[in-house]
């Protein structure tokens, strides 16, 4: 049987982001991600709905996140979801969570005050390979979305 499990996020962070390192050296960044969405009831009135999504990244991704994001900052993400399981140290249950694990991070927005011009924008898990094993390879730039969708894109 065929699966596939990737999640791209378009939001802001609710947290300033949370850089650890495993006993082995490995650089962790917890983050958490507002997710919204604007809708019309039947009724003609705008509702908007938030969605909190926690993320996890790694290596050199997790230390671009510490160093350039703050709270509010917008940030795009591409990964796979993640279940996590453990027992409950205090009730002796087990507890589950879904997340997901952030393998590409576009910073979003303007860049913050000090950041030079060079500053990462883009992060992926071949740039940390490549990086890792010596090898300086430039990925190419990624083209912007167009502000409206072309009338033979729309999916409906």
């Amino acid at each position: 049987m065929a699966s596939f499990n990737k999640v791209i996020l378009l939001g802001n962070l609710t947290r300033d982001p949370e850089v650890r390192y495993t006993p082995k050296g490995s650089a962790v960044c917890d983050l958490g991600i507002a997710v919204n969405r604007v809708y019309t009831t039947e009724g003609g009135e705008k509702r908007e709905e938030v969605t909190y999504v926690d993320v996890v990244l790694w290596a050199r991704l997790a230390e671009i996140a510490g160093e350039y994001l703050k709270k509010g900052r917008p940030i795009f993400i591409e990964g796979r979801l993640q279940m996590d399981t453990w027992d409950d140290k205090q009730t002796g249950q087990k507890r589950t969570r879904l997340r997901v694990v952030g393998e590409t991070m576009q910073l979003l927005g303007s860049r913050p005050s000090g950041t030079g011009a060079s500053g990462p924008t883009e992060t992926t898990d071949e740039d940390r390979q490549s990086r890792s094993s010596g090898k300086a390879t430039a990925a190419p730039p990624k083209s912007a979305a167009p502000s409206e969708p072309d009338e033979d894109e729309i999916p409906f």
